[in-house]
């Protein structure tokens, strides 16, 4: 490999998606003349630009650029490569045998929940109770804190290619670039389903969906947690001789692309439509219409959606409704960023068995919903 290579590699890569923020916010001011101007002719839509909205856009802006600094901290917490992570081990496994002690001596399948009496049993199984449900949440949390962060140290880009990529470079050419743009954009689709479809995944992309508005600025409401999600493997492109660097720029390719597609300003691009995502297909995304839930998915190419089954084209007569199923109304950052946090552990507390616990983290957001409405039912009969 050339001396040259090396000190690219070695050397800090700049975040391209980041330097072109002055171009966001250029555009945005653009969009804002535009829509203001629509709306003297037809009226206010749920495009316009609101300062509230617009605020709470821009501060999870701010809130995930913290996102570098927590994956620091993560790294330091991998299981079998840090002190740190073999006692973050340890401490799930404890809080496990506890956890499942607890729910033993409670009795499974909700007896602690009923009303008890003075009986010593009855008390023993309401302080049983309690402590399965604190340590039912920290295990399941630091579990998670423990997966996501061997995941991350497993698929690491340099990682792969400090192991082989490095010996099959193949430059910097038009093939390394495709391989990169195509193998990211590939992984990014896996990746944006899965956090439509994993409550877990789902807590760190919603604030992406909760706003009720759709323009540029909504494109700014990043998550501030994917540091604790599990992402499709990107490490085997390097392994394949692709340079990290060339993979950090393709992922700021893929994210500065979707950036434009969140407007209504752009209402087609006509045979683009087929192969690309566009703002037509990206509105469809963020409708909470039930046509619409869990649909295109596509970082820049929509023929992911096209050939996995998940595409659905925007419908005059089915206007999109913006926002989540069950809308927070809040533009609190703390809010935004962390309400279905709350929500998933509540759920977590509150249930009597690994069954349900697992289930309120790995499956869909809608199994949670309807689980979480049996057990309240249940509990409201008894």
């Amino acid at each position: 490999m050339k001396s040259s290579s090396i000190s690219e590699l070695t050397g800090p890569v700049r975040d391209w998606s980041v330097l072109v923020t002055p171009a966001y916010f250029a555009s945005m001011g653009l969009e804002h003349v535009l829509l203001k101007r629509r709306a003297r002719t037809v009226g206010p839509s749920p495009a316009d630009y609101t300062r509230d909205d617009t605020r709470a856009s821009l501060s999870m802006g701010v809130a995930s650029l913290a996102v570098p600094i927590t994956q620091l901290l993560v790294k330091r917490m991998v299981p079998r490569t840090s002190r740190l992570g073999n006692a973050l081990l340890g401490a799930v496994a404890a809080g496990a045998v506890v956890t499942t002690v607890a729910d033993v001596i409670a009795g499974a399948g909700g007896v602690a929940g009923r009303a008890a009496g003075p009986t010593s049993t009855e008390r023993t199984r309401r302080r049983a109770r309690a402590v399965a449900r604190v340590a039912g949440v920290a295990t399941v949390a630091a579990g998670g804190v423990a997966v996501a962060g061997t995941a991350a140290h497993v698929s690491d880009v340099q990682r792969h290619w400090t192991r082989r990529g490095s010996a099959r470079d193949l430059g910097n050419g038009w093939l390394p670039w495709t391989i990169a743009m195509v193998g990211w954009d590939f992984g990014y689709y896996w990746n944006h389903r899965f956090m439509h479809e994993v409550r877990a995944m789902w807590a760190i992309h919603v604030p992406h969906h909760s706003s009720e508005h759709y323009n540029l600025s909504t494109a700014l409401r990043q998550p501030a947690a994917s540091t604790f999600g599990v992402w499709f493997p990107l490490g085997p492109l390097s392994r394949m001789g692709v340079r990290p660097s060339i993979i950090a720029h393709s992922r700021a390719i893929n994210l500065i692309y979707q950036f434009w597609i969140h407007t209504d300003t752009i209402r087609t691009l006509g045979p683009a439509e087929e192969v690309l995502n566009t703002p037509s297909h990206h509105r469809v995304h963020h409708g909470s219409n039930q046509r619409y839930l869990d649909r295109n998915h596509a970082g820049i190419l929509i023929i992911w959606d096209r050939l996995f089954g998940t595409f659905q084209r925007e419908r005059a007569d089915d206007p999109v409704v913006y926002g989540l199923t069950t809308n927070i109304d809040s533009y609190g950052t703390w809010t935004i960023a962390t309400h279905e946090y709350r929500d998933m552990f509540a759920d977590v507390a509150a249930s009597t068995s690994w069954r349900d616990r697992l289930g309120y983290v790995l499956r869909t957001p809608g199994w949670a919903h309807r689980r979480r409405n049996a057990r309240l039912a249940a509990t409201a009969a008894e």
